[in-house]
């Protein structure tokens, strides 16, 4: 008993003084809000959960904020940290560092000091019966987890497991399903987490502000590098600051090197040299062309990318482009800099003074300005033979290529953009370059003929080179050319806009992309063409035939052109993934009885002459027939079982809408641009006029826009779904059953046309806060509500405070509505909770209702006393609506788990729930 009155004290002075602490961590409660959802702490069963992020994001201090709220909870808690770097081989076999840990996990759980253990059985026969809570902090080794937390039987009901790891393959294989990813904080959380550091208050001092920002930048929002340069540099002055910011630059502090560097050395020496070239050479590439690159090294580039992403190494960003961040590649260049004092023994040269002293140590002489980039005058410049790649793209000052006779092992030149270069004549002594990427050379007049002479030339990329009237005869003996781009190029007299036949070119070739030219036909010769995987012409309304491609083709996008029909002997087309053929007006009629076994794609939009619904392959995934003449959906698309996406936006001639089979993740029949995406079913009939019933709607669909339908009058049936998102925007013809149906369900949001409040919505006001009072004792946990809004059209209003993306989305006539809700405790405001949802962006010259429903959590933990009153206060940002009343219904839920304690954006729940004490009513 007293061992037990001892621990229970010591967790609510460790509860206590983490939970003082975190009140300065910025963003911390949005963490451990979040978390505490996964752990669902209301279920008795017993729960694993994994937090995952790269070194130094504050998954520790996350960790242990956490653990200081949820320990005093369970009747035993253990926090083990720095468990990185234990391996077996620190003992004589894999058994005894089993037992080791075991050993831990029971010291630190059952607070007996030095426990030891004779066999791996004993942490389950003393745990089982027990409610514990354990943090593992830093997991590097599946073994560490397979000893300490192999099975979650090993403990009691209810008993909760936390695991921090850098490696999110970790938890694949240790089956943990619960992971909770770490996000970068963002730029304004950043900057406040530098200014605790450097200021010790929450905003940068006076003359320091652009300083701060540079410095919250270099350190990439990495909580550790913006804490320990703030460390660095408070008590500078102003003019220290400057001095100070060159070294933060380009060199990296020893404390934030240690700990990433620990990271980068438990790589393999594989994975570690991947992670150099990507970091040093090949940041912000596609992924496609890094595998590419790196195709003809040692390296198992594709598993690399992997392993690099479970241990947070690299990121990908929008469209698969790779990214490193800031700080780590600066370790990766520290650390080629310190494989060797001479610049030209190392891997690679990341410095342009180090670029410099190895060429001159060549002979060379060099001029060489500075400007917001390196730059060289390359007349003087004869690359090394050891070159492989030079990276020129968008020097502006850059006229011309250098001498490439002496690049002997050159593969890949990128030129790309450089808005000035208009002469490239020593590129026929390249003789083994594979790839010259010359896209945006707008001053480039001709390709010279000498190009010939790059015998191993297989990427030839000239897009978008506005001035090139010619392309010589030469490139059509490039024997290995597998890839010609000359899309955007209007003013090719020889092969372009001009271009009427197809040019003899190399049988290798794998993408050709003939865009913006008169060809009016592929000549047969084309079929011998057996490596050409994927062809591509844009604007080619010349052309009238659909071409007769090799059986090798993959994608065949055919953009504008003139083709009436597609011919049966398509079927032939075995390979055939992808076929785009938009804005081809003359299309009328499509081969029956077909099925491309391997079509997953297929975009006819805008083909405005085509009624028949294509059956041509069972296997589609995506199937785009917005804009056509389609009259009917055929039954037969329901045994699609491969259906992931249809659009039939704008086909005002569709009259007949079949029932939603279960296969099908995205509906949309639109007329409107916004693209709704996710993994839930989501139906859009936007502006599908002469549409009069809906079907049955089943629980799996999350969102249904059914906006503008004007004809629309009856739904056959509505499964309720409290995470749905409705909009009847403008359906005024809806009889009023289906408005019962509509209002009755659950949902996240309803819009429909309605002038006046529903009476069942007794709590109302008109303007400015809504209280109200809460005179129950004791309080329910959770308070459910649901809102009505009456609506009317508005005009714009900016949202200061929203995002750069919010706002793109703003002025692109999307709205959002927010719920703000104050918690009152004896005339002081002592909690802020806000739900955030985006409002349908329908232009509606009616009055319309806005139906939410939510629910918030009364238990809050740092206050004695129940809640008196909520006062309720809606806003709208964006264009069209304004709120003219509003009204309110309480309903009293004790079932409500925690993750519905406020709900989030029409997509992602972002509820910021912050418990300040002592805010006076007059703060607001």
């Amino acid at each position: 008993m007293i061992a037990k009155i001892v621990t229970d004290v010591s967790n609510k002075f460790i509860d206590s003084t983490t939970s003082n602490d975190s009140d300065s961590l910025v963003g911390i409660e949005t963490h451990i809000r979040e978390i505490q959802t996964l752990l669902s702490l209301e279920s008795d069963e017993v729960r694993m959960v994994g937090i995952w992020g790269p070194a130094g994001i504050g998954k520790t201090t996350i960790a242990r904020a956490l653990y200081g709220e949820l320990s005093s909870k369970f009747t035993h808690a253990a926090f083990i940290e720095s468990i990185q770097g234990k391996f077996e081989q620190n003992y004589r076999d894999e058994h005894a560092f089993m037992l080791h840990l075991q050993e831990k996990l029971l010291s630190e759980t059952l607070n007996q000091k030095d426990f030891k253990i004779g066999h791996l059985g004993v942490a389950k026969a003393r745990l089982k019966d027990k409610k514990v809570l354990v943090v593992l902090d830093d997991v590097d080794d599946l073994k560490q987890l397979e000893a300490m937390t192999d099975k979650t039987c090993w403990f009691g009901p209810q008993s909760r497991i936390i695991i921090t790891t850098k490696d999110k393959k970790l938890f694949v294989a240790h089956e943990i399903n619960h992971i909770y990813q770490v996000d970068f904080p963002s730029t304004s959380e950043a900057l406040e987490i530098l200014c605790l550091s450097a200021f010790r208050q929450h905003s940068p001092s006076s003359g320091f502000e652009d300083m701060a920002i540079e410095v919250t930048r270099l350190a990439g929002r990495l909580p550790l590098g913006l804490c320990v340069f703030g460390a660095y540099l408070r008590g500078m002055s102003r003019d220290r600051w400057i001095h100070a910011l060159p070294r933060l630059r380009t060199s990296l502090d020893g404390k934030i090197e240690k700990v990433l560097r620990f990271s980068y050395d438990a790589l393999c020496k594989e994975d570690q040299e991947l992670f150099l070239h990507i970091a040093c050479f090949l940041k912000g590439e596609w992924i496609t062309d890094v595998v590419e690159c790196l195709a003809e090294s040692r390296l198992n580039v594709n598993h690399g990318l992997q392993v690099l992403l479970d241990k947070c190494f690299i990121s990908i960003r929008k469209w698969g482009r790779l990214a490193v961040h800031n700080l780590l590649e600066q370790l990766a260049k520290d650390i080629v800099r310190k494989q060797s004092d001479n610049p030209g023994k190392r891997q690679f040269l990341v410095d342009a003074q180090d670029i410099c002293d190895v060429l001159e140590e060549n002979a060379i002489s060099l001029h060489f300005i500075l400007r917001t980039q390196f730059w060289l005058n390359l007349n003087y410049v004869q690359p090394l033979p050891c070159l492989k790649l030079i990276e020129l793209s968008s020097s502006d000052y850059l006229k011309e290529l250098p001498d490439l006779s002496n690049a002997t092992s050159l593969k890949v030149l990128r030129a790309g953009f450089c808005s000035s270069l208009s002469e490239i004549s020593s590129i026929g002594k390249s003789t083994s370059l594979e790839e010259l990427h010359l896209a945006g050379c707008f001053e480039l007049i001709v390709i010279p003929s000498s190009i010939g002479n790059a015998i191993n030339l297989k990427t030839l990329n000239v897009q978008v080179c506005q001035g090139l009237v010619e392309l010589p005869s030469s490139i059509w003996s490039l024997k290995k050319l597998k890839k010609l781009l000359i899309a955007g190029c209007p003013n090719l007299n020889h092969l372009g806009s001009q271009l009427r036949s197809f040019p003899d070119i190399s049988g290798n070739i794998t993408e050709l992309d003939m865009s913006n030219t008169a060809i009016e036909e592929f000549p047969s010769s084309i079929m011998a063409f057996s490596c050409l995987r994927k062809l591509t012409t844009m604007t080619a309304e010349s052309l009238r035939v659909f071409p007769d491609v090799p059986d090798t083709i993959e994608v065949l996008k055919l953009h504008n052109a003139g083709i009436e029909e597609i011919p049966p002997t398509i079927k032939n087309l075995s390979r055939l993934t992808t076929l785009s053929m938009p804005r081809c007006k003359k299309l009328k009629v499509l081969p029956t009885n077909v099925n491309l076994q391997s079509l997953s794609s297929l975009d006819l939009s805008s083909c405005t002459q085509l009624r028949t619904f294509p059956e041509i392959s069972v296997g589609i995934r995506s199937l785009n027939l917005s804009n056509t003449g389609i009259e009917e959906v055929h039954s037969s698309i329901w045994s699609w079982s491969s259906l992931l996406k249809l659009n039939l936006e704008d086909c005002h001639s569709l009259r007949v809408f079949h029932c939603v089979p279960d296969n099908i993740e995205e509906l949309d029949l639109r007329n409107t641009g916004t693209d709704f995406s996710g993994g839930d079913l989501r139906i859009n009939l936007k502006g599908c006029k002469n549409l009069v019933s809906l079907p049955h709607i089943p629980y799996r669909v999350s969102y249904l826009d059914a906006s503008n339908c004007e004809s629309l009058k009856r739904i056959d049936g509505l499964v309720s779904n409290p995470e749905r998102c409705l909009s009847f925007a403008n359906c005024f013809k809806l009889s009023e059953a289906a408005r019962e149906l509509i209002e009755e369900s659950d949902y996240k949001f309803a819009l429909l046309p309605g002038g006046e409040l529903p009476a069942e919505f007794d709590h109302r006001a008109r303007e400015g806060l809504l209280t109200v009072n809460l005179d129950q004792s004791p309080l329910p946990l959770f308070l459910r509500f649901k809102a009505c809004l009456l609506l009317l059209h508005g005009h714009y209003i900016e949202d200061e405070d929203a995002s750069e993306d919010d706002k793109d989305d703003e002025w692109m006539g999307a709205k959002r509505l927010f719920c703000d809700i104050w918690y009152v405790q004896n005339g002081l405001y002592v909690g802020h909770g806000s739900c955030k949802y985006q409002l349908p962006a329908v232009l509606g010259f009616k009055e319309h209702l806005y139906f939410l429903e939510s629910s918030i959590s009364l238990n809050l933990p740092e206050t004695d006393e129940n809640v008196s009153e909520l006062h309720f206060e809606f806003k709208i940002t964006g264009k069209y609506w304004d709120v003219k009343d509003f009204g309110l219904q309480l309903f009293e839920d004790p079932d409500v788990r925690d993750d519905h304690v406020c709900c989030g954006d029409t997509y992602k729940e972002t509820a910021d729930i912050n418990i300040r004490e002592n805010l006076h009513a007059g703060t607001m």
